[in-house]
């Protein structure tokens, strides 16, 4: 029985459709396992059936439910596809509506999600991340640790664009400058880094002081001139499916013709509109994850495709050396941080470890190129 206003509600019947569900992937209510959720209020069974995975995540970070693993437990319940088995809130829908009605990632939105995300703190992400403070998946196929896996990424991007002293390279959404600084120092290149957030622009400039490097705060539909190489490292999923071809025109039209691009992308296995409305909300506004299908739609004419790299299971890993990380930095970070926003930020790194664990979320790397390599291109791992 759960207490509203003074009255007690029976929610016996949420909690046995919820246990329904979560029986289908071995999980328990208040059982004793890792991945198993333990309830610390009756409200949450109606909230979580009639409101989906917003009122999952709002509650969790409520403190109305734990969990040890929670990494765990959304594998084992995107790997199922439980998600689905849910009903749509009235977030969701609102947020399909508008998805069609508005272009949600136009150039006057292109700065929220650097205001509301990326501009949450230098120190938040330069305890969480890498030495370099690179905010996207490792390549982890011969690395043991974070430092490594970030480097071996940097060193394998830079490989597929075939860089060179002098290559003159775009770098779209450069983030805290870890890549334009590797670029520059190792393999001599030129740089001009874009990003919508002050917060990296200023940590990027100071970082590549010393080097050929131009950091920007700029969208990327305003970047002019030509280049010999266009990158693009975990930005993407912030371009939106009514932009994605105004993205390829772009990059089109700023890379030389016998230039090279390199679309680094955490991708969807089905095309969306919308996504999670809790990710949305929380973590990453109007933001969302491209299918193959968007891709290829989208550079269809412009570009062929010489390389499509899949190393998904690589983000998994990389998310819980971010999330130990988080964990093991708090002590520091709490001075500045509320523990409800403790709570969110384990939530949004633990839920997507497990859904790139399983398999729902991807991690492409695509190599394109205007009129094709002359030849053929060599593909790199």
């Amino acid at each position: 029985m759960a207490t509203r206003g003074g009255s007690k509600v029976d929610v016996s019947g949420s909690r046995q459709g919820l246990e329904h569900l979560l029986q289908k992937v071995d999980v328990q209510l208040d059982g004793d396992r890792p991945w198993d959720p333990q309830v610390h209020d009756d409200r949450l069974y109606d909230r979580v059936l009639s409101e989906g995975s917003l009122a999952l995540g709002e509650a969790y970070m409520d403190g109305w439910w734990d969990c040890r693993r929670l990494d765990q437990l959304f594998y084992r319940v995107l790997r199922a596809r439980l998600d689905q088995q849910i009903g749509w809130s009235w977030w969701m829908l609102w947020s399909i509506v508008k998805a069609f009605l508005l272009n949600r990632q136009s150039a006057s939105r292109a700065y929220e999600v650097g205001e509301e995300h990326y501009d949450r703190g230098n120190d938040l992400f330069r305890h969480m991340l890498d030495d370099r403070m690179i905010y996207s998946c490792g390549y982890w196929r011969r690395a043991n640790a974070l430092d490594a896996a970030q480097e071996a990424k940097l060193d394998l991007i830079c490989r597929k664009l075939t860089l060179e002293p002098g290559t003159r390279v775009l770098d779209i959404g450069c983030g805290w400058g870890g890549f334009a600084e590797y670029a520059a120092s190792k393999y001599g290149v030129e740089v001009v880094g874009v990003t919508i957030s002050e917060e990296q622009v200023s940590a990027a400039r100071d970082r590549c002081a010393d080097l050929p490097v131009q950091i920007r705060l700029q969208d990327y539909r305003d970047v002019e001139g030509t280049f010999d190489r266009i990158v693009s490292i975990g930005m993407f999923e912030h371009v939106g499916h009514k932009n994605h071809r105004m993205y390829m025109e772009t990059v089109r039209e700023r890379l030389a013709t016998d230039g090279l691009s390199m679309l680094h992308t955490i991708g969807s296995d089905a095309s969306h509109a919308v996504t999670d409305p809790w990710i949305d909300k929380y973590i990453f506004p109007n933001g969302l994850l491209p299918s193959a299908q968007q891709i290829t739609q989208a550079a269809e004419g412009l570009f062929v495709i010489e390389d499509w790299h899949n190393f998904g299971p690589d983000y998994d890993r990389t998310l819980m050396a971010w999330a130990r990380n988080f964990e093991e930095s708090w002590e520091v970070l709490s001075d500045r941080y509320s523990d409800r926003f403790f709570r969110m930020w384990r939530y949004y790194l633990y839920q997507c470890a497990g859904a790139f664990r399983a398999r729902r979320n991807q991690l492409w790397q695509v190599v394109l190129a205007p009129q094709g390599v002359d030849g053929r291109y060599e593909s790199v791992r």
